[in-house]
């Protein structure tokens, strides 16, 4: 067990005896959560009654960050099938929306580097609260501003909330559900990669339904969103923090995009990976809406929420059913499906008529590909960082991930003023099938590896 708590960044073993750690099978009381609970129940007590909040176990705790980070990405797509609305109403272009989405993607990457890698510092729960506190002002935006600057305003703020809130739930949960080593569970990596993926499938589909069916379809979403994250923020300030603020604390600086100590090359691959996954993403959730719109003829937002769920839903899918999987042969029998979904998609557009059914599946099976590829390279890192830099590591990971989904979504925006929206399905999802391919021999070289070998031992501990 000494050379595999090494492996996974935990440092070395002290002889010291065994260590109980925090997690869904140990109880909330033992290790550094009952550390983090005598220090809570401490300075609750020196509050008035009246102040006092119930506090809930660690394995609660676990589920209830979840869900509260499951809204946050309900909301940062929940936007997507509403675009056309607000063009209609605020007549603007398809350009207007790429700025928009732009303006997000800015907030969202500035956010990770400034604030998702504190929680190492701060501790967990007090970096989440101000991002679910932001979140909750975004809709509230939505809900009161009825102009072009109030969505740009509310999709600020949300960008900013899901970058704070993305690599510090990822090490929150990894923190609260730990082997008898020390090292994160399988289950943590799977709750992660679900609330996340999940989050972006929910958040589209219930604003589609609703801007379908509701008399004020671009307020109900958003008051429907409100109390979701009412709920969760409640949950939240209830939650044991996992990780105690570190005293003294260091001075603040922003993220350093850096790979890990160790395991540099497998870092490398699980950045490629997250960079490509989201560029499957991307390029369906950028283009579904206008090409359901121009080219197949169909204006619902319930469909477009409807395709947009479907996509992110069966990578979700793919994930819970492959959970037993190592990262490495998650990545690699991903790739494929990626790529073939991509080519179905872009044939779909191109056939006479064009084929709403093909490019549904054609999603479908780009989604369970770039669901698999995202779930192994997102438990290589949530496995092989420790704790005190772990939000560090995953801050620099989710960066590249975003990345990869903004540039299809921009790129395809400014490509449309100039080109057909089958043309532009056919660039960018040539350019992604490529990057699939260019980044292969990067995806796939530590097969085989000491390392590799060391980390699919680490996840199988705690099953």
């Amino acid at each position: 067990m000494r050379s595999r708590s090494r492996r996974a960044g935990l440092g070395p073993d002290t002889g010291s005896g065994p260590v109980l750690r925090p997690g869904l099978d140990t109880g909330a009381s033992e290790g550094r959560l009952g550390h983090a609970r005598r220090m809570t129940d401490a300075s609750t007590a020196a509050r008035p009654r009246a102040l006092r909040l119930p506090q809930l176990s660690g394995r609660a705790s676990f589920w209830v960050v979840a869900y509260a980070f499951l809204t946050v990405t309900a909301l940062s797509t929940a936007p997507s099938p509403l675009y056309g609305l607000y063009a209609h109403r605020d007549r603007f272009s398809s350009l207007t929306i790429t700025v928009v989405y732009g303006v997000y993607v800015v907030g969202l990457v500035a956010s990770l580097l400034l604030a998702g890698h504190v929680s190492d510092w701060y501790g967990r729960r007090t970096v989440l609260i101000p991002g679910l506190v932001i979140a909750i002002a975004a809709v509230i935006v939505f809900i009161v501003g009825k102009s072009l600057g109030a969505v740009v305003a509310g999709r600020i703020l949300t960008g900013i909330a899901l970058g704070a809130s993305v690599a510090t739930v990822t090490a929150y949960l990894s923190d609260l559900d730990t082997d008898s080593a020390g090292a994160p569970t399988r289950r943590a990596g799977i709750v992660a990669t679900i609330a996340n993926v999940g989050g972006l499938a929910i958040g589209p589909l219930v604003a589609g339904i609703l801007a379908e069916y509701a008399s004020d379809p671009l307020t109900l979403p958003y008051v429907v969103l409100f109390a979701s994250l009412g709920v969760g923020l409640l949950g939240v300030v209830a939650s044991v923090e996992s990780r105690p603020p570190l005293s003294p604390r260091p001075a603040y600086h922003a993220q350093r995009l850096r790979a890990l100590a160790e395991g540099r090359g497998q870092f490398f691959a699980a950045i490629a990976g997250a960079f490509l996954s989201f560029a499957v993403f991307g390029l369906f959730a950028g283009l579904a809406v206008t090409l359901l719109a121009r080219s197949f003829d169909h204006h619902s937002p319930a469909l477009a929420g409807l395709a947009i769920f479907m996509t992110f839903g069966c990578g979700l899918v793919a994930q819970i059913t492959t959970f037993r999987w190592s990262a490495q042969r998650s990545i690699a029998v991903g790739a494929s499906p990626a790529i073939v979904g991509l080519c179905i998609m872009v044939v779909s557009a191109w056939t006479a008529p064009p084929s709403l059914a093909a490019f549904l599946i054609g999603g479908l099976i780009a989604g369970a590909g770039g669901g698999l590829i995202f779930r192994g390279s997102l438990s290589f890192v949530i496995a092989s960082s420790s704790a005190d830099v772990r939000a560090g590591a995953l801050a620099t990971y989710f960066t590249a991930a975003y990345i990869g989904i903004a540039i299809p979504v921009i790129g395809a925006g400014a490509v449309l003023q100039f080109a057909s929206p089958r043309v532009t399905l056919l660039v960018f999802g040539v350019a992604v099938s490529i990057g699939i391919v260019a980044a292969a021999p990067i995806l796939f070289r530590s097969r085989g590896t000491r390392e590799a070998r060391g980390l699919e031992v680490v996840h199988e501990v705690g099953d």
